[in-house]
């Protein structure tokens, strides 16, 4: 199904490395369930979980963020709505350009066909490209794309900007990372992003953050921890109609 950012405020992450709740009904109150992490992903593991939340909640679109190569495969591919590749402003070269390089020869090799006339079949899974800013320096995603230093609001701003119009990207996302950062970063970002998306992820297990994110000018909250450690503190943090 397509993804329509005008109408999701609340995206799930679920992360294949970590144990599921076992009620997976409680997905029905969210918007986009974003599967990926950072350590401990296979393409298997990877697949497993969209399957399990697809069959758990059909009617609910899903994304692949792969964080390595090896998380895709052509089953993973065609199991999902969209695919969402991180490129982050504060790692290094590799969690930037070089990935990107290595995530489409994978997809190349795993997806694409030639077709009779001798051309490339073009993919029929929409991959997005997401500016991401990650500042939670002491966090496995920081270690594994190589960020070493956090953005200031003004290089927030910066990178928001680049993602909008020079990369295109339909998603900038701020990721901190298990770690509540609050609204400061949110609201600058905010201002100069007109056609981008705009998400937040980090910390989020309460309404009230939920709602202080949102009205700094988040276009979407993404929960992941508390989904799987606190399903009660998950509730909390859907927003009421």
């Amino acid at each position: 199904m397509a993804l329509e950012w005008a109408g999701i405020t609340h995206i799930t992450k679920v992360d294949p490395a970590k144990a599921m709740p076992a009620e997976l009904s409680v997905l029905e109150g969210t918007d986009l369930v974003v599967v990926g992490g950072s350590d401990g992903v296979t393409a298997a593991s990877a697949l497993e979980t969209i399957q399990t939340v697809s069959r758990a909640v059909p009617e609910t679109p899903v994304l692949q963020e792969p964080s390595s190569p090896t998380h895709v495969s052509r089953a993973t591919v065609d199991a999902v709505d969209a695919i969402a590749v991180p490129a982050v402003y504060n790692g290094d070269r590799d969690h930037f350009v070089g990935k990107h390089v290595d995530m489409f020869t994978e997809l190349g090799r795993n997806v694409a066909s030639v077709a009779g006339e001798g051309t490339t079949a073009l993919l029929e899974t929409p991959i997005l490209g997401e500016g991401y800013v990650i500042q939670h320096l002491e966090s496995t995603a920081a270690a594994a794309s190589g960020v070493e230093t956090a953005y200031t609001p003004e290089q927030v701003v910066g990178a928001a900007l680049a993602t909008e119009t020079v990369y295109d990207f339909p998603i900038f996302y701020l990721e901190y990372a298990g770690r509540y950062g609050g609204p400061t970063d949110v609201a600058a970002a905010a201002c100069v992003l007109e056609e981008t998306t705009l998400l937040y992820g980090g910390g989020i297990d309460s309404r009230e953050k939920a709602t202080e994110i949102l009205a700094a000018g988040a276009d979407a909250i993404v929960v992941g921890d508390c989904f799987h450690d606190d399903l009660e503190r998950f509730r909390e943090t859907i927003p009421t109609t």
